[in-house]
């Protein structure tokens, strides 16, 4: 019985060992980084709200960099522009939307697809919100982003940087 014993407990050593050097990724802070919302025609706009349906035009960019050992800062930036028909500005918003993320053990390779991808997926309901709550403070209905699908973002990213490189 003993042995069994012995035996669990080098196990459980071996496992902790594996443990410290196991891919490890976790939030350690989010913040707003810059916001701006202008309503450069108010109070016009609210006059003719509710004749036109301003178009919607959303640009999404993201960001990452090293900041100290093993913590990473990863910027979600989104810009929105309301115009009406004519071209002239309803609104415009502009985030900043970042993360610190402490990450140890990653694979050089799964980087790229961690700042790219998995940290603006997590970034990205939050930035959301802030966004929802500016229009809304600017006296227009609340914009509700539409979920964004950051893998498929990065793999057209991927495609296009392979298609731009010269054939050897």
């Amino acid at each position: 019985m003993a042995e069994n014993e012995n035996d669990v407990s080098v196990e459980g050593a071996a496992g902790a060992g594996d443990a410290a050097n196991a891919p490890q990724a976790g939030v350690i802070a989010q913040y707003i980084k810059d916001l701006s919302f202008e309503n450069p025609n108010a109070p016009e706009n609210f006059s003719n709200q509710a004749a036109q349906q301003p178009g919607i035009d959303v640009n999404v960019n993201v960001n990452g960099r090293k900041v100290d050992e093993d913590v990473y800062e990863v910027v979600l930036n989104i810009a929105v522009t309301a115009k009406k028909e004519d071209g002239s500005n309803v609104f415009v918003c502009e985030l900043a939307y970042a993360g610190l993320f402490g990450l140890r053990n990653i694979p050089e390779d799964a980087m790229g697809p961690f700042m790219l991808v998995q940290a603006p997926t997590i970034l990205f309901p939050f930035a959301r919100r802030v966004i929802a709550d500016a229009t809304r403070d600017g006296g227009y209905p609340p914009l509700m982003l539409e979920p964004i699908d950051f893998m498929a973002l990065y793999q057209q990213q991927q495609q296009q940087a392979a298609a731009n490189q010269p054939a050897n």
